[in-house]
């Protein structure tokens, strides 16, 4: 009899997202649901509605619905610093060794 090997025995979840090719777009969406969250979060602290952040940004309530939504990766860092600091908070991005 025969035994099967598991080709991905012993590696991790990172190395099977790197070889689809995925790790990257995971990577984004998962730290924009972060902050999307933590956004939020402050928001509702401090209660502050969606038209009154728009208002404070300059820019419209869809505008600032993108950055809320956890699914749209494609928002500045600018405009996530400018949202952070009108929530109170800053922005810390860090770039570590893979």
């Amino acid at each position: 009899m025969k035994k099967i090997t598991n080709p991905r025995h012993g590696s991790n979840f990172d190395d099977f997202l790197r070889q689809q090719g995925l790790l990257e777009e995971v990577e984004a969406a998962a730290l924009k649901k972060v902050i999307a969250a933590a956004l939020s979060e402050r928001m509702k602290r401090k209660h502050l509605s969606v038209t009154t952040l728009a208002r404070r940004l300059g820019t419209s309530r869809a505008a600032v619905n993108r950055v809320l939504d956890e699914h749209n990766t494609s928002i500045t860092l600018h405009t996530l610093t400018r949202a952070a600091a009108i929530v109170g908070c800053r922005l810390k991005l860090q770039i570590v060794a893979a």
